[in-house]
């Protein structure tokens, strides 16, 4: 837990030496609490309390990077049990196992699926973050064999999963570089893996299969000097996963228990898909930072990213678009012109029926700062004159050739000012969305 000025304080030598810039050893301190300096500034504080000071700073869950440049990936760092008590930070990564006992064909084209995995939602791209080579069938050989496979054909992190210390090792003299996460160090093989992890410095998964036996496990490795730790509580079912990752979250969050506070990875093993999807959907709500995955099926990885995202987005922070013109088919000058906000939910809800209806038209998109229509016009960031302004930003005049502008029918009463203050004439569209083809077809034409 973070330690206030006074705390700090007590660590410091109480020279006021003045060494640090500061007048006294109190306002250094009070500077550290609020994160305004830097404890190397202090010259004669003793290596206890820097220990102290640095142990009481780290957050309650150790953020953990696994890959390198553009794809890294960061897990755990929260620090609220619910969203709506802050947010969350960084969002569940999703990996596809591959076996190491595919054939060269089957092996490849295994990757490639997970590599072409992908959905468009509210305009942003999701994808599968990471590949985990399971060591099935034991042999050092074909492990490191389906390793090369994956490092030529994708840039994806991947997991490496084998209990043989000599595999791993073998595998971190080929990708030690790309952040791997080691998979995994149990009662078994604990003092080996350790060594292995720590000479490649690579992150290190601790798996058990009780919460008792994972809390010794994380003590363990913490005296031997691992610092990046993943913990996996084992596959049992999913109530007793549930209690398990809960426990886990509240005990490094509200009781600050160092042992627990790092990020879960958890194995989703059902052959069933219907089963498959409750599970992830669970354990990304709560509160898995790594889940693994067998199936490369749309249908079930679909309604799990769509999950990962509804959890994953800032209560705080609207999703949006780009406030701009947009074209719909092959608009010309007659072509009718649509006002709304830039909420994506809203944007994504009109831009299809547009669509639909088989007409070209414009789409001119608002800065709302991700309000919805009504919600917009009530706090008055969606106005005549904002939309006055946005038409003369995108030059709509030079556009179309009929100065007129459809707004939505929720906001009719904008109409006589918006004509007053930008010249055009204004229609009045429809209330709900699934109304527009049926306008414009008939209404505009």
């Amino acid at each position: 837990m973070a330690l206030s000025g006074l705390d700090i304080y007590k660590l410091l030598p109480k020279t006021n030496c003045k060494k640090c810039g500061s007048p006294t050893c109190l306002a250094f301190a009070m500077k550290l609490a609020m994160k305004k300096a830097s404890l190397d500034e202090c010259p004669d504080v003793t290596q206890q309390a820097k220990k102290a000071l640095e142990e009481s700073s780290r957050p309650p869950i150790a953020l953990i990077k696994f890959g390198s440049g553009d794809n890294t990936i960061e897990t755990g760092g929260e620090t609220v049990l619910f969203r709506h008590e802050k947010t969350f930070y960084h969002q569940t990564a999703i990996a596809i196992s591959v076996d190491d006992t595919l054939g060269d064909a089957d092996l490849l084209v295994r990757i490639e699926k997970i590599e072409k995995i992908g959905f468009e939602r509210v305009g942003q791209h999701i994808a599968i973050d990471m590949i985990a080579l399971i060591n099935k069938s034991l042999s050092s050989e074909k492990f490191l064999s389906a390793l090369d496979k994956i490092l030529s054909n994708s840039k994806k992190p991947v997991i490496l999963v084998s209990s043989d210390q000599k595999t791993i090792e073998a595998a971190l003299k080929k990708c030690s570089d790309k952040r791997p996460l080691v998979h995994a160090a149990d009662s078994n093989n604990l003092k080996d893996m350790c060594a292995v992890a720590k000479a490649y410095k690579a992150p290190l998964a601790l798996k058990a299969n009780s919460l008792e036996e994972l809390d010794k496990l994380s003590h363990e490795a913490a005296g031997m000097g691992i610092e990046e730790i993943v913990l996996d509580p084992g596959s049992v079912p999913l109530r007793v996963s549930l209690n398990d990752l809960t426990q886990i979250r509240r005990l490094s969050l509200k009781r600050n228990y160092r042992p627990f506070g790092f990020p879960v990875i958890m194995f989703i093993k059902s052959t069933d898909k219907h089963q498959t999807v409750v599970d992830s959907c669970t354990f990304i709500a709560k509160y898995a930072s790594i889940i693994v995955l067998d199936s490369i099926e749309e249908d079930v990885l679909l309604p799990i990213v769509t999950m990962r995202q509804n959890i994953y987005t800032d209560p705080q922070k609207p999703v949006t678009v780009e406030p701009k013109l947009y074209k719909f088919g092959s608009p010309d000058k007659n072509s009718p012109v649509m006002v709304t906000t830039n909420f994506s939910l809203t944007f994504y809800t009109v831009a299809p029926e547009i669509e639909a209806g088989g007409n070209s038209a414009y789409l001119l998109v608002t800065d709302s700062e991700g309000m919805s229509v009504l919600t917009a016009w009530a706090a008055e960031k969606f106005t005549p004159e904002i939309i006055a302004d946005t038409m003369k930003k995108t030059e709509l005049d030079s556009v179309v050739s009929h100065k007129k502008i459809i707004i939505p029918g929720y906001v009719a009463v904008l109409s006589g000012k918006l004509e007053d203050v930008s010249g055009w004439q204004v229609l009045v569209g429809p209330k709900e969305a699934s109304g527009i083809p049926k306008y414009l077809k008939e209404i505009w034409k």
